[in-house]
């Protein structure tokens, strides 16, 4: 399920999306000893006992997936964190919002690889609604940050295949810069 740390992002984001969020903002970062990952919405935020639940593999929300009964995304989180000496914190309010921090230890041996960034952060730009997704990538002293709604001001659609293949050079430049 999640082969990467992209992947991981990719996921969690993705339920900030599905919460009805018209913002989120996602912050990698990585110091060469941990890699944070930061993750916050204005979706519609979760009660006291679904933030009690969500780390239950037998427990999905709800309306939430009406083909399965099982939400492995936050479990496989919290397993990924606790096998790379990491941790994570789930903060939420109902009609306010959630956000989700974790961590792992860059040098552990468990840590899966980070995947592409620039592919997963498409992926979530390219995700159906009506939503702002900015997404802030720090490695070291470099960092970019970019806005849905600013690639797609600067090279268009990001459902055509032209703007596609802007967008996905645009952002595979940001993450090349950063490793120089």
């Amino acid at each position: 399920m999640h082969a990467t740390i992209s992947d991981v992002i990719a996921d969690t984001a993705q339920n900030s999306i599905e919460a009805g969020a018209k913002r989120v903002t996602v912050s990698l970062t990585e110091d060469g000893a941990t890699i944070a990952v930061e993750i916050v919405d204005n979706g519609k935020g979760m009660s006291e006992e679904v933030k009690r639940r969500v780390f239950d593999p037998f427990y999905t929300e709800a309306g939430k997936h009406d083909a399965r009964k099982v939400g492995l995304g936050l479990p496989i989180l919290k397993q990924i964190c606790e096998e790379c000496e990491g941790g994570l914190c789930l903060e939420s309010e109902v009609g306010k919002g959630t956000t989700l921090k974790y961590h792992f230890n860059a040098k552990n041996i468990d840590l899966p690889p980070m995947g592409d960034i620039a592919d997963m952060v498409l992926t979530l730009f390219n995700y159906p609604g009506d939503f702002e997704l900015v997404f802030r990538h720090r490695k070291g002293a470099e960092e970019y940050e970019i806005a849905r709604s600013e690639l797609i001001d600067a090279v268009g659609s990001i459902e055509s295949i032209e703007g596609l293949t802007l967008a996905k050079e645009f952002l595979a430049s940001q993450e090349e810069a950063l490793g120089k």
